[in-house]
């Protein structure tokens, strides 16, 4: 099966461009651009982008997904309709804005949006411009649920003994620039990106400017495109798009896949704006020194020996009910308590199998000071980035950044832990509760089944919403016992664009 995924690129020019692929002989639907104000309607359809039917989670629709733009400033109001009807899969559903320093994570910061609910997400990008992606964050909704058959690009792909199904093409002109936005949405494999024939040079990663760096395979990131070469392999077309030069036949490409050269390497990007990373140039030199060991055993993540279970109310709503220190907020030993605005400096070290494990922290950007695989350490002027490897067993990774954004926020993979950020502020800007967002967790217990039924049972007053639950997890805490939580995943021949796994 494919996994079907939601992009969004947020563009900080009028001016600046965005390659629409399609293909001559399967002109592919251009997904409309939605503005910053905007409608998003999750249901379900059939679709075979790789030639099999099936029924898929859509937005507004359509597949690919509808592109989201806007300026750098703007405020956005987007609203996420549920009108999920496929009961094979989940029903309900969430949204997070994947590098956007904002809220929208379901038992983090909110409950879900129940089936035929809304919800209106109201925020701000503050200063941030490039491009970001939005999808789903409850349970493994994002992934579907199974494990991928096919790969997609711009919603395209073919399976193995599958059909010879339509693959995306990029028109491109020689000698013109072209500014590719890549964003590797798979939920599981980890793909290397290269375009036969042809070198990229890396311009940003994870919304983050960088200073420029000429590749030939790459990851997560955004490239600028010379089209100059046309010696390059495309045999069978899985894993594939096309890049068609201008007056090429439409034909598939004859192209040779080559071993890479010149690969991505992590510590070769730096960041171009303020390079240097928070604090003193030093390892450990820091307000807050974060030490996390990540284990693997009978396919549960442990963090310091502690597995991720998620709580039946979700970390923020625990915090705007009174808890006051780790002690006090589920999941229990996952919850990390941080002061406002301090250095932090995180020492992430794997010791199990499976890696290497791309490391998602919401609400920052981190300065990468030690890259997994690598003994240095660079203070003066590392890459800034949301999304970094952990590395492979034995290996070590260390990120720093500042505490300046108080609210929970997660930091995971397969493993997970909450970054609880100044308690208090956090209070502060919460007052009021919004109603709307005290709505959805009256509307999501409303729909509960099987043992999740035990939560209502507990706190009764979630059915009247999160206000009255307020009071009754604090009376709870303060002489009935502990908050609960248990566990829930020009005639140039044309060449072939690749992600292999």
């Amino acid at each position: 099966m494919y996994t079907p995924i939601l992009i969004a690129s947020f563009i900080s020019s009028i001016n600046a461009a965005a390659i629409i692929s399609r293909s001559q002989s399967y002109p592919l639907s251009q997904c409309s651009a939605l503005g910053p104000q905007t409608t998003l309607t999750i249901g379900n359809n059939v679709v075979a982008p790789d030639g099999y039917s099936r029924s898929a989670t859509l937005v507004n629709g359509e597949f690919p997904v509808p592109l989201i733009s806007a300026q750098k400033g703007d405020n956005f109001s987007i609203l996420v309709a549920n009108e999920l009807t496929d009961t094979s899969m989940y029903t309900v559903t969430s949204v997070h804005w994947h590098g956007i320093y904002q809220n929208g994570t379901s038992i983090v910061t909110q409950c879900p949006i129940a089936q035929n609910q809304s919800y209106l997400q109201s925020f701000s990008a503050q200063n941030q411009a490039g491009t970001y992606w939005y999808h789903s964050h409850y349970s493994v909704q994002y992934c579907d649920g199974n494990v991928a058959d096919s790969t997609l690009i711009n919603g395209l792909g073919r399976y193995a003994g599958g059909p010879m199904s339509y693959l995306a093409v990029i028109n491109v002109e020689q000698g013109k620039r072209y500014y590719m936005r890549l964003v590797s949405m798979s939920c599981d494999p980890n793909f290397l990106f290269s375009i036969d024939g042809h070198n990229m040079t890396v311009i940003e990663a994870d919304g983050q400017l960088t200073n420029p760096l000429e590749v030939d395979q790459l990851q997560r990131v955004n490239v600028t495109l010379l089209p100059d070469t046309a010696n390059a392999s495309f045999v069978g077309g899985t894993n594939s798009a096309i890049l068609r030069y201008q007056g090429a036949p439409q034909v598939e490409p004859t192209t040779v896949n080559t071993t890479s050269t010149n690969p991505l390497v992590e510590t070769n990007l730096h960041a171009l704006i303020n390079p240097s990373a928070p604090g003193v140039p030093e390892y450990g030199a820091v307000d807050i020194n974060l030490n996390l060991a990540v284990s693997i055993d009978n396919g549960i993540f442990y963090v310091n020996n502690v597995s991720f279970a998620a709580p039946t109310v979700p970390v923020l709503l625990q915090i705007l009910s009174g808890a006051q220190d780790a002690s006090e907020l589920m999941p229990n030993g996952s919850v990390i308590i941080l002061e406002a605005n301090k250095v932090v400096e995180l020492t992430l070290s794997t010791t199990g199998v499976g890696g290497p494990h791309p490391i998602h922290m919401f609400g920052h950007s981190f300065s990468v000071v030690q890259s997994a695989g690598n003994s240095s350490f660079n203070y003066a002027n590392p890459v800034r980035r949301d999304v970094v490897s952990a590395g492979s067993l034995g290996q070590q990774m260390v990120i720093r950044w500042v505490t300046d954004n108080s609210d929970p926020w997660f930091l995971h993979c397969g493993f997970a832990v909450v970054m609880a950020e100044s308690l208090s502020d956090t209070r502060a800007h919460m007052n009021p509760v919004p109603d709307a967002w005290d709505q959805l967790c009256r509307s999501f217990e409303n729909r509960l089944h099987g043992d999740d039924r035990v939560f209502l049972e507990e706190y009764p007053e979630a059915n009247r919403g999160a206000k009255p639950l307020f009071d009754a997890i604090q009376r709870k805490r303060e002489g009935r016992g502990e908050i609960t939580g248990r566990a829930s995943k020009n005639g140039r021949p044309e060449v072939r664009a690749s992600a292999s796994r």
